[in-house]
């Protein structure tokens, strides 16, 4: 069966019915146009730009040139609201050595490109987006100087197999202590610099995320759930505690990992890889408790099985699913989970296969109170203009969707900048050197 993104919606409905995926699709997509209201702010249609870090931040963290420019297209653009790439809230923990880094000395740049983008929507669309800005530390992933070197919560044989991280690179107890203290610090610099608000990162096996499945670590940090969940937990009421009422304090959270316990969250401790929403619905409640209004659901690890959180066309590998099975797997999953927290706003991830059809799929589950707000990652890179399409003409163009061929990753794995090879002339100048050199 063909595993190609969708042109047309008898494409889509097609596949849906012979693969029994059961996605429900709505005839009209007006409902993404519609405004949302979170905490104190006003999210002026359900379209979100997700976070797509490109690498391209200068050496002391600042947005670089090409980081500009992408915030300008996203701006141009028109979704209400652009969730800003992962920013480190430590040197140590990068995920590359272009990765942005908010600090006191250089928060005068990232003031630069908030007003940019506000600029620019305002100027282009009428309205200025809400922007949030992810505040992370990479942890296994931290590549600070451009080779790794991992500060792990504790050791994963699915990763590490015969050759494993070496034990000092387990962080202690006191270390999370310290990365807590840099998550609220930096959370309070988001919102001097002019972010309408923060996500304290917990997803993809990032620090944070991997901490949920710490189940056989030892100390405040690992074995019960309420240990497992405290630096998240404790990040946020801090950066509650820490920033104004009016400041949006949320989170992108992993609910699913797609690994066998013990060493993944969100799945069955009965063996195999169902999704048990157990866990991930306690915390999500705690977290609303705490004052999380708004929370961006993901799942999967894009190192290992990005079948999971990002389904393509084309890959590093062939999973053996296909990949409007893993589209279903996220936005059914998002949705049992909304039915758990009705009051909460929630953002859904893994649109971009489903192309032409996402803009009524995601309709149909926003109408059937399934979720709150349609998320678009390597669609924003493809075709950063896809929310006016779709609020002003009621759908996306063929010719300009994702096509799924994972290129962006290719090249980001490979330590170079991302972005659309097909769709953006620059980009595709840019693969063309990277194959040359690689």
């Amino acid at each position: 069966m063909k595993r190609k993104v969708y042109t047309s919606i008898e494409e889509f409905k097609e596949q849906n019915e012979y693969l029994n995926t059961n996605l429900p699709i709505s005839e009209s997509a007006a409902v993404l146009g519609e405004n949302v209201i979170v905490g104190k702010k006003t999210v002026r249609n359900r379209l979100v730009c997700q976070p797509m870090e490109g690498c391209d931040g200068t050496a002391d963290g600042r947005p670089g040139e090409k980081t500009v420019r992408r915030y300008i297209r996203f701006a141009e653009g028109g979704a209400g609201l652009i969730w800003f790439e992962a920013t480190a809230c430590t040197e140590e923990g990068r995920a590359n050595p272009r990765q942005l880094w908010l600090t006191e000395k250089n928060i005068d740049s990232f003031k630069s490109i908030v007003d940019t983008i506000r600029e620019t929507c305002l100027k282009k669309n009428g309205y200025a987006p809400i922007i949030i800005m992810q505040n992370t530390h990479s942890g296994r992933y931290s590549k600070p100087e451009g080779k790794p070197a991992p500060i792990i919560a504790y050791n994963n044989p699915i990763f590490e197999k015969d050759s494993p991280i070496d034990k000092e690179c387990i962080i202690t107890d006191d270390g999370i202590d310290r990365v807590k203290d840099m998550l609220i610090s930096t959370a309070v610099l988001a919102e001097k610099a002019g972010f309408d608000g923060v996500d304290i990162k917990c997803c993809h096996r990032y620090l944070n995320s991997e901490l949920l499945s710490a189940y056989n670590r030892e100390g405040r940090y690992g074995g019960s759930l309420e240990n497992r969940t405290r630096l998240l937990r404790e990040a946020v009421a801090g950066a509650k505690a820490s920033c104004s009422s009016d400041f949006i304090v949320t989170s992108r959270l992993n609910v699913y990992d797609g690994f066998e316990y013990p060493y993944g969250f969100g799945v069955s401790r009965d063996g195999g890889l169902d999704f048990d929403i157990t866990e991930p619905v306690w915390l999500l409640k705690e977290l609303y408790s705490l004052g999380v209004e708004l929370v961006d659901i993901t799942m999967g690890n894009p190192y290992f099985n990005p079948h999971v959180n990002r389904p393509f066309a084309i890959g590093p590998y062939s999973p053996e699913e296909h990949p409007l099975c893993g589209v279903a797997r996220m936005l059914k999953g998002t949705a049992r989970l909304k039915a758990e927290v009705p009051d909460m706003k929630i953002v859904a991830s893994g649109l971009s296969f489903l192309g032409v059809a996402a803009p009524n799929v995601a309709s149909a589950y926003i109408e059937n109170g399934g979720f709150d707000l349609a998320g678009f990652g390597r669609t924003s890179f493809a075709y950063p203009e896809f929310a006016a399409d779709i609020v002003n003409d009621g759908c996306m163009k063929k010719d300009k969707i994702c096509i799924c061929c994972s290129k962006c990753s290719e090249i980001m794995r490979g330590g170079d900048t991302p972005g659309c090879v097909i769709r953006d002339p620059m980009y595709t100048e840019l693969y063309k050197d990277f194959k040359n050199r690689t």
